[in-house]
């Protein structure tokens, strides 16, 4: 296989390059015997790596790009486009506003302005500095489960910000959301679909209707979540959430996580294409050789890879963004994958869950007396399941919500539980041997 895609990429590199006189020159011989050798230096060092394309490894958020990806990406990488102006990526930009507007329909808008980014975490800072310029003073205010990255990004930006409780599901408690409404001036609600800690949704369609007497702007912040608006087999409510995305005022998701893209690749959407003029920004040696709108004039980011972008462009070719195709149906074997997982996991003994997972992470924990002894266990357990070669993760789960979901004694402020990423859809047929690992470990932790 690998054979293959390498002849592939010849030939494409083949058909790219027939067009240029000029490459960069090196001494053949020596350059390439000097290369070799440091090529196989770094694949030695990246030994040192977790399995992440194996489905064993269910631990953080990392999922192989598709090779139609990484070999667009590596084709690109030779002209190594920056999709700042367009004379600095031709093509990588007009097929960066191609795969973007397919991004922008799957959410419902025709209408709109975006763009790719370097991450989400700079996709929401682009967001919220949106937020701010629509309402300034205003505090934003996002769930004590959403990502650290809303505060820190507040914090740089000078913007009040404020936490919101989160109910014993994980999610933001409105019942406080509202509170803090009429204590507060707030601006701005970040709703959150797909906590990269418990991958839970927070209630859209609740914080809708609040929307209606408060007048803040809503951000949905799908970095993980997102591509989960194509698939079919989630719950009532999820789904109705993810039906009302449109409803948003600015959505980000990270092509990078469940796109099948290479990191790094995130994307910022604004439902309201004038917020463009808090962009606008004179550089007349950059935006001169066309008309048109450069990504440049539209972003808070100079310099970004147009090699992401033909990435991107190449794999919705490969799989298009519609629900009921090849992609969206991969999304349901994950999400599938974390439901048999957590039923299994629900019937041991040894174990007890909390909440059944929204998309296709779930949380877990084995029993015990203390949170300071069941966290020690955990961490043991993570332990042995590694030495196994089943790659999971931890995750702290704050008392408020923990002791919703067990009776135990309470001598620290959280607890430290298990935590599965079932993002490949080949978890779903392996998760019967991830489960015999998983019962080996327990029996290997008690001797």
């Amino acid at each position: 296989m690998e054979k293959e895609l390498i002849i592939h990429l010849h030939e494409a590199m083949t058909q790219l390059l027939s067009g240029f006189d000029h490459l960069p020159c090196f001494e053949q011989e020596k350059d390439m015997g000097k290369i070799n050798t440091i090529l196989n230096l770094v694949a030695e060092k990246l030994k040192s790596n977790y399995p992440y394309h194996h489905p064993l490894y269910a631990g953080q958020m990392l999922k192989p790009p598709h090779p139609v990806a990484l070999l667009s990406y590596t084709l690109a990488m030779l002209m190594n486009p920056n999709n700042h102006a367009i004379d600095g990526g031709i093509a990588s930009s007009k097929l960066e506003k191609e795969a973007v507007s397919n991004i922008a329909y799957m959410f419902g808008w025709d209408d709109f302005l975006g763009h790719l980014t370097s991450g989400g975490t700079f996709a929401n800072l682009e967001a919220l500095w949106i937020c701010e310029k629509m309402n300034p003073g205003k505090v934003i205010v996002a769930s004590e489960q959403a990502h650290y990255t809303h505060n820190r990004i507040c914090d740089v930006l000078k913007i009040a910000f404020k936490p919101v409780p989160a109910d014993h599901d994980g999610v933001m408690d409105t019942v406080a959301l509202e509170k803090i409404l009429k204590d507060f001036d707030v601006g701005t609600v970040v709703v959150t679909m797909g906590t990269t800690g418990c991958g839970k949704i927070d209630p859209l369609t609740k914080i809708l209707d609040l929307q209606k007497q408060y007048k803040f702007r809503i951000h949905i912040d799908a970095a993980y979540g997102g591509y989960f608006k194509l698939a079919t087999n989630l719950s009532a409510e999820t789904t109705l959430a993810f039906e009302q995305m449109h409803k948003a005022d600015s959505i980000v998701v990270d092509p990078h996580k469940h796109g099948l893209q290479p990191y790094g690749c995130g994307c910022i959407l604004f439902k309201d294409p004038h917020v463009g003029k808090f962009y606008k920004h004179e550089s007349p040696y950059t935006y001169f050789t066309s008309d048109e709108l450069h990504l440049g004039e539209i972003s808070l980011e100079c310099s970004r890879a147009g090699a992401s972008s033909v990435a991107l462009w190449a794999t919705q070719q490969y799989f298009p963004m519609k629900k009921g195709g090849e992609f969206a149906k991969n999304l349901e074997k994950s999400r599938h994958a974390a439901i048999k997982l957590f039923e299994l996991i629900n019937s041991a003994d040894e174990f007890f869950t909390f909440f059944k997972p929204d998309l296709d992470i779930i949380v877990w924990s084995l029993k015990g007396v203390s949170s300071k002894e069941i966290s020690k266990r955990n961490r043991r357990f993570f332990q042995k399941a590694a030495q196994l070669n089943l790659h999971l993760a931890l995750v702290n789960i704050p008392q408020s919500i923990a002791s919703h979901h067990c009776d135990i004694q309470w001598d620290s402020d959280d607890l430290a539980c298990l935590r599965s990423c079932l993002m490949k859809p080949e978890h779903d047929y392996w998760i019967e041997k991830m489960f015999d690992i998983i019962q080996t470990s327990i029996k290997t932790l008690n001797v």
